[in-house]
């Protein structure tokens, strides 16, 4: 049974997260004592202890007769603190952050990226070379609202490759993907508004919808795609305003939609008056091009986003968002409002790259790279009985379930002590069901002291 302390403790918790949240805003009257209680099975006593402890704080306020309020001015927006807490190894800034900062002697196989040597330097010293003697404009001066038109129009014509029709006029660069979905969940989010992801989804995902303090709900996805009843019990339960996803190589599972799975979604979509995010920035690394959601739907209700951030550089930052018509006057407005006119250094190093004819052979030879890598990792993996959900067609990612009885975070944390960053599977899931998976990049997968920290790590006692 829990303790009066521990529940009290409860109680607190809650009204802290919501008050950190700003779901109670300064003046905002908490729950009654008796509500609380009901909402939280607890005493009235525990609810009112819990309620003037907040209050010597100083963090509510009683007012005789009248209940509790929230006291002082809004407190500064602490991610970390909205929603439960999470254990630091799984929580999703927490685990971007060890990637990001750690030295160059870490090992880095929970990471989202290549590694330095797999991208295209070749090219970017090509296009930097040749932007160092283009006109001063080019290298001094803002980009038009919309983005470099050049590298719009060439965008266009790639898209049109996965069947995705789009004008120049449809497409706004922005500087990274996840810009680009800041955009759309600004344009189109109040904060309380449901929001659907794939249960598991990238992490960044969950943290930048706590920023937008949005409501997120997880549907789990399958080999195919999302599974499609709990997709349609959770558009008639919650009434979303947006579903985020991606529909070529998902990250962390390295699934493929399929074209059955795609249709019915589009259909459910169209049906609830849902908005759809596609995020497609490792299409370069597909075989095959798999089904996109923005073909299907022509853009009438599915914004498809990209980078190249992956592939060319993550140093020079360049997204784009490809969005029904409607939306490009406001999204374009609140790209200015955010980040003005943006850069175009950024862009016209990127088309130049793009251009290049060294690209597509590039792009080649990191697939087969990465097939290769794939292979490696799975068969090292499966040697300490790490076995994968599925085997992708292509992309970096393995998502591997450990042996029994393994906890991925604990696993996480006892790696990251000999310098290695893992990417444990519980931060990639809504519902943390995924405690006992990581994903693995398996471009960042070669070094043989990566298995030799993983084989200790599972073997120790608990």
């Amino acid at each position: 049974m829990q303790r009066k302390g521990t529940r009290i403790a409860a109680v607190m918790a809650d009204v802290r997260s919501k008050i950190a949240a700003r779901a109670y805003l300064p003046g905002t009257r908490l729950p009654s004592v008796r509500a609380q209680a009901r909402a939280m099975r607890l005493s009235v006593s525990t609810v009112v202890e819990a309620y003037e402890r907040l209050a010597a704080e100083g963090a509510v306020a009683s007012r005789p007769g009248s209940g509790f309020y929230v006291a002082g001015p809004a407190a500064p927006l602490a991610l970390t603190d909205i929603g439960p807490r999470l254990d630091r190894a799984i929580d999703p800034l927490w685990v971007s952050r060890q990637a990001l900062e750690t030295g160059a002697g870490s090992l880095k196989p929970g990471c989202g990226w290549l590694p330095a040597s797999w991208m295209y330097e070749a090219g970017m010293r090509r296009a930097l070379r040749a932007l160092a003697r283009a006109d001063t404009l080019e290298l001094t001066d803002y980009a038009t609202p919309l983005g470099h038109p050049a590298l719009r129009r060439f965008l266009c014509r790639r898209l049109a490759a996965t069947g995705v029709e789009a004008a120049p006029e449809q497409l706004l660069l922005t500087e990274s993907g996840t810009q680009a979905i800041d955009l759309i969940c600004r344009y189109l989010l109040e904060p309380g508004d449901t929001v659907l992801v794939d249960d598991p989804c990238y992490f960044n995902f969950h943290a930048l919808l706590k920023a937008h303090r949005a409501h997120v709900v997880g549907v789990p996805y399958t080999a195919n795609g999302p599974d499609l009843e709990r997709f349609e019990t959770a558009l008639r339960e919650h009434a979303p305003r947006l579903y985020i996803t991606n529909s070529g190589i998902h990250n962390p599972t390295g699934a493929t939609l399929s074209p059955v799975v795609a249709h019915r979604v589009l259909k459910l979509a169209d049906a609830a008056g849902l908005a759809i995010v596609e995020d497609d920035i490792f299409a370069d690394f597909e075989l095959a091009p798999a089904p996109r959601l923005a073909a299907f739907d022509g853009l009438a209700r599915v914004a498809h986003i990209g980078s190249f951030s992956k592939t060319i550089s993550a140093s020079l930052r360049c997204g784009y968002i490809a969005a029904p018509a409607g939306w490009i006057e406001g999204l374009t407005d609140l790209k200015i409002a955010t980040s003005f006119g943006g850069g175009r250094l950024a862009a016209d190093a990127v088309l130049t790259a793009l251009t290049d004819a060294g690209y597509r052979r590039h792009m080649e030879a990191v697939r087969l790279r990465l097939a290769e890598a794939m292979d490696k990792t799975l068969s090292r993996l499966q040697a300490l009985g790490i076995e994968p959900w599925l085997r992708p067609q292509a992309g970096m990612f393995a998502w591997c379930r450990l042996p029994d009885g393994s906890d991925a975070a604990a696993i996480a944390r006892t790696c990251l002590k000999d310098g290695v960053v893992l990417a444990p599977g519980n931060a990639f899931s809504q519902s943390q069901s995924a405690g006992d998976f990581l994903r693995f990049n398996v471009a960042q997968s070669a070094d043989s002291r990566v298995f030799e920290v993983l084989a200790r790590a599972i073997a120790a006692p608990p």
